[in-house]
């Protein structure tokens, strides 16, 4: 079926353009090769990479300063390359096909390093109602989806709602960034959270604020824990 809707729509490699490729659906080996993924060392907390050689576990300096409500958080790759290309795509081109690839590095890199956890539910990080009608999804909502088809537990899109509209991050300072998501998000009913283990999808994780407010807000609907994971880091 593969082969037969490949002649119908070629498929071809969002970095290159290298034909039919093999390692993802539509990105090469060699530009998948190319990417920088997140790997060891970064912070035993919020997965933010550091320079330099570290052989033992540590946390980092804005872990230490302030906890951060979540569990612990972790992303593939850094939003760059043909990943970065991938997601902005995906969210800003209406690139839904994409979504089954950037799953698949979602799924892998829970394997890598969330090995021994166990989770009752996979959340994604919500639009407000207005962007998400004017987008006409919500790209979070879309990556969860496809992370669920490889997991045994649900996928719940519903069960944190942005309550009022937000700035875009992109050109914000941290400080600024927690502030723009103070109080955006509020969580569902107590007895759909109470004790749940959560899994917190988004596309792009940079200092961690929204997904801090989430975590914040699920926690206090009763959730056990909150883990994070994106496709990149930025």
């Amino acid at each position: 079926m593969k082969r037969f809707f490949d002649m119908l729509y070629p498929r071809s490699c969002i970095g290159c353009g290298t034909s039919a490729p093999e390692t993802f659906r539509y990105i090469c080996w060699d530009c998948w090769s190319g990417a920088m993924r997140v790997e060891p060392p970064f912070c035993d907390l919020c997965g933010d990479p550091v320079a330099g050689s570290v052989d033992h576990d540590f946390i980092c300096y804005a872990c230490s300063a302030e906890k951060p409500a979540f569990d612990g958080a972790r992303s593939a790759a850094r939003y760059d390359g043909v990943v970065g290309e991938a997601l902005r795509q995906l969210k800003y081109e209406k690139a839904l096909w994409l979504a089954t690839d950037m799953a698949e590095l979602l799924h892998t890199c829970m394997l890598a390093e969330y090995p021994e956890k166990t989770f009752d539910l996979v959340v994604p990080v919500p639009l407000f109602r207005v962007r998400r009608r004017e987008r006409g999804y919500n790209q979070s909502a879309v990556l969860a989806r496809e992370l669920g088809k490889r997991m045994p537990c649900r996928t719940v899109p519903n069960l944190l709602r942005r309550i009022r509209p937000t700035a875009t991050q992109t050109n914000l300072t941290a400080p600024q960034r927690l502030s723009n998501v103070q109080g955006a998000f509020r969580s569902g009913p107590r007895r759909r959270l109470a004790g749940q283990r959560i899994l917190l999808v988004d596309d792009v994780m940079t200092t961690g604020a929204t997904v801090n407010v989430c975590a914040k807000a699920l926690k206090k609907g009763g959730a056990l824990s909150v883990h994070v994971l994106t496709v990149a880091r930025g």
